[in-house]
């Protein structure tokens, strides 16, 4: 599977809202949709809409590519 220009660190990160960042972050560390809902205090249903959302916007398939491009931004991150 070809990974698009979206999860490349260098382009910049694409326009995650500052929720949505927070959930891609606990995605990152492996919760489940029910897991981010309890942390975040809100429905498992409404999880579930910010992942869908947070697929789409970084332009890939699964919660692993999100981890991927959460990894590469906080390696951006650190090295500028």
């Amino acid at each position: 599977m070809r990974i698009g220009p979206r999860l490349d660190a260098s382009v910049g990160p694409p326009p995650l809202s500052r929720r949505e960042r927070q959930v891609a972050d606990l995605v990152a560390e492996g919760l489940t949709d029910r897991a981010i809902a309890a942390q975040l205090g809100v429905s498992a249903r409404t999880a579930e809409s910010h992942v869908a959302r947070i697929l789409t916007k970084l332009g890939v398939a699964n919660r692993v590519q999100v981890a991927t491009w959460v990894l590469r931004m906080r390696g951006a991150a650190e090295a500028a």
